[in-house]
């Protein structure tokens, strides 16, 4: 593949990249959220119930900012806390999941709906390449994110 296609490419996803950030951030004021905490609240919503410090993990985020963050949950009702059982030291951060769906699920709506025409559009062998592409795309953020944060633990 030559580099004027490749520029193409990257170009192409750095576009799709700013204007998934633009509408994130669209939807999460109209939310009475930043787009990152909106993101954010993604994350409890796709893996549920976890500690504090497990969502930091998750995130990236230190636990400070973490705290800020399910504060503004809970100031909202979209969480709660939780002392765990077995320590209660630990704090379990519980996502109002009805709460939560209500309030983003008509900001969706369109998108949502739109987005699936346009899946169902491709064929099953371009659906291949685009599962293709995204899976290997993820796994190169990951590896870059843990060689980067493993770089700066190590100054």
């Amino acid at each position: 593949m030559d580099d004027t296609t490749i520029r193409q490419i990257r170009k192409l996803a750095q576009r799709y990249a700013f204007t998934s950030i633009q509408m994130h951030e669209t939807i999460g004021r109209k939310a009475g959220l930043s787009g990152t905490d909106h993101k954010y609240l993604g994350f409890l919503i796709q893996k549920g119930q976890m500690t504090a410090g497990e969502l930091s993990k998750l995130t990236g985020l230190t636990s400070g900012a973490v705290t800020g963050l399910i504060d503004r949950f809970e100031k909202k009702g979209l969480v709660k806390r939780q002392f765990a059982e077995n320590d209660r030291r630990k704090v379990i951060i519980k996502p109002d999941t009805k709460k939560i769906t209500a309030l983003l699920v008509p900001l969706y709506k369109d998108f949502r709906s739109r987005s699936d025409q346009l899946i169902a559009s491709f064929s099953d062998k371009e659906i291949g390449i685009i599962e293709s592409y995204f899976s290997r795309a993820i796994e190169i953020m990951k590896e870059t994110t843990a060689r980067i944060n493993n770089k700066s633990l190590q100054k």
